[in-house]
C-alpha cells in the first residue's frame, strides 16, 4: 500500500517537471519510492547510459539507497540486477536495455572532483541537504543527455540552508515537482511505531525530523536533558567494559571521563570525571601531568579504549606510552549531536551528580546563532569540552540504536 502522496513520485517521470524535490520527516518513504521511480524512469527511457547515485557518504548511499532496492521485491522481479561493490556500480537488465548506476558520496567540497568528468543521463541525490553545494553543482553539469533529469530528497536543515534558498524557494523557476512529507504519509508505519520515531527526538531535531520542518538550530543544544532524569545521586551497579571519552585541553579545560554500562537496563553511565582547566587554574599542565591526573581518576581501572579528540596527538603518544589503547574519536559533530540528543531523550545516558563540570556545560551548550542565520548548524564553541567527550563516546561506539553492544575491532583500532 502507498500513500496518495507517494503515488505523485510514481507519477513524476511522466510530468513536464525537470526535477523533483521530496522533503520532510524521517522514515516517510521518500527514498526508498524515488528510487524505484528513478530506475523505472531510466530503464523505460535510456539504454547504454550511466546514472549517478549520490549520498553524504559512498557507505550511506550504498546503506540507503542500493541495498533496499537490491532487497526490493519489485525490482528483482523486473530486471536482471548486478551489483558491482569494487566498482561502487549497480547494473540494471531489461531484455535489451541496460543502464549503469554509479554511486558517489559528496561528503566535502573536495567531493566535486570524484563525479568529475562523467557523462549522466540523470542523477538522484539523496541527503541533499547534507553535501556541499559544489558537489551538488557538478553532479547536475554532469546531466548533459537530452532528456536528463534531477532527482532530491531530503531531511529538512535550517530555512538558511542552500538547498533550502536555492532549489525549494526557487523550484517555479527550476521547473521542479515539490513534495513535502510527513511521516503520515508512509502507511506502512504501524501507530506503535510512529510514536517510537517521534520518542527518538526532541528540540531542533524533533522540529526537523518528525514534524518535517526547515528550522533554525536556537537555544539550547540539549533542551532534552532533564537533572532529574539524567543525573544518579546514589551508588550505581555497572557491569561490562569500561571506556574513558576524552577532549584535549591545554589553556582550554581537558576532560576525562569514565563510562561504563548500568546493570540491568543496558543504559550507559558517567562514572566519573577529571575537568581541568589550565586557565581557571592559573597552570598549564604537561601532557603527562594530565595521563598522570587520569590514573588517579581510574584508581586501578583500566579501560578498554580511551577514546579522543582526532586532534590531540602528543596526549595520544604519552598515552600509549603509558599503556592505555587508544581510539581517535568519530568527529562529526552534528551527527554526534543528534545521537547524543536521542539517547538522552529515550533514556540512554545519565550522569553521576559528581561529574560536575559535565553536567554544568549541559545549562549553557547553545546553538550559534550567527552560523545559524547564515544557514549552517554549529553550536557555540564556548564551554563544550564535556559535551565533545560526550560526544566522542556516543559517536564512537555506535551507542545511538545500539546501546548495550560491544564495538568490534577493525580500521582505526590500535
Amino acid at each position: 500500500m502507498i500513500s496518495a502522496k507517494q503515488k505523485r513520485i510514481l507519477a513524476f517521470p511522466y510530468s513536464s517537471y525537470d526535477a523533483l524535490i521530496c522533503d520532510g520527516a524521517v522514515r516517510s518513504g521518500k527514498t526508498s519510492l524515488e528510487m524505484v521511480a528513478f530506475v523505472d524512469w531510466a530503464m523505460r527511457e535510456f539504454s547504454g547510459r550511466r546514472f549517478g547515485l549520490c549520498g553524504k557518504t559512498v557507505g550511506s548511499a550504498i546503506e540507503n539507497i542500493v541495498a533496499p532496492y537490491l532487497a526490493c521485491r519489485y525490482a528483482q522481479e523486473r530486471y536482471a540486477l548486478c551489483w558491482r561493490r569494487s566498482h561502487k556500480l549497480l547494473e540494471v537488465r531489461r531484455g535489451r536495455r541496460a543502464n549503469l548506476f554509479e554511486v558517489f558520496g559528496g561528503r566535502d567540497e573536495g567531493s566535486f572532483a570524484l563525479i568529475q568528468g562523467r557523462t549522466l543521463a540523470g542523477v538522484l541525490l539523496d541527503e541533499v541537504a547534507l553535501m556541499p553545494q559544489s558537489f551538488v553543482n557538478q553532479a547536475l553539469a554532469r546531466c548533459s543527455v537530452e532528456g536528463a533529469r534531477f532527482w532530491f530528497s531530503c531531511n529538512p536543515a535550517g530555512p538558511g540552508h542552500w538547498f533550502k534558498t536555492g532549489w525549494i524557494d526557487q523550484r517555479r523557476k527550476r521547473n521542479a515537482l515539490y513534495l513535502h512529507f510527513e511521516m503520515a504519509d508512509n502507511p506502512a508505519l504501524s501507530p506503535k511505531t510512529l510514536a517510537r520515531y517521534q520518542a527518538m527526538y526532541s528540540g531542533v531535531f524533533y522540529d526537523r525530523y518528525v514534524r518535517g520542518l526547515w528550522v533554525a538550530a536556537e537555544g539550547l543544544v540539549y533542551p532534552g536533558f532533564d537533572p532529574a532524569r539524567h543525573v544518579l545521586q546514589g551508588p550505581v551497579s555497572t557491569e561490562g567494559d569500561y571506556y574513558v571519552s576524552a577532549d584535549y585541553g591545554i589553556q582550554n579545560p581537558n576532560v576525562f571521563l569514565l563510562w561504563r554500562k548500568e546493570k540491568g537496563s543496558g543504559r550507559w553511565l558517567c562514572l566519573r570525571e577529571d575537568y581541568y582547566s589550565g586557565r581557571e587554574e592559573g597552570r598549564q599542565l604537561t601532557d603527562a601531568q594530565l595521563v598522570d591526573r587520569l590514573g588517579a581518576m581510574l584508581a586501578g581501572i583500566r579501560p578498554r579504549r580511551v577514546i579522543l579528540d582526532p586532534s590531540a596527538a602528543s596526549l595520544r603518544a604519552e598515552l600509549r606510552r603509558r599503556g592505555y589503547h587508544t581510539q581517535d574519536a568519530d568527529n562529526a559533530v552534528l551527527q554526534g549531536i543528534q545521537e547524543v540528543s536521542g539517547l538522552l531523550q529515550s533514556g540512554g545516558l545519565a550522569f553521576l551528580a559528581g561529574c560536575k563540570g559535565t553536567l554544568r556545560e549541559f545549562g549553557g551548550y547553545c546553538w550559534d546563532r550567527r552560523a545559524a542565520e547564515a544557514g549552517v548548524d554549529a553550536p557555540l564553541k564556548s564551554g563544550d569540552h564535556g559535551m565533545d567527550a560526550v560526544r566522542y563516546l556516543v559517536r564512537t561506539l555506535r551507542l545511538a540504536g545500539r546501546a548495550g553492544r560491544r564495538p568490534p575491532a577493525g580500521p582505526g583500532w590500535e
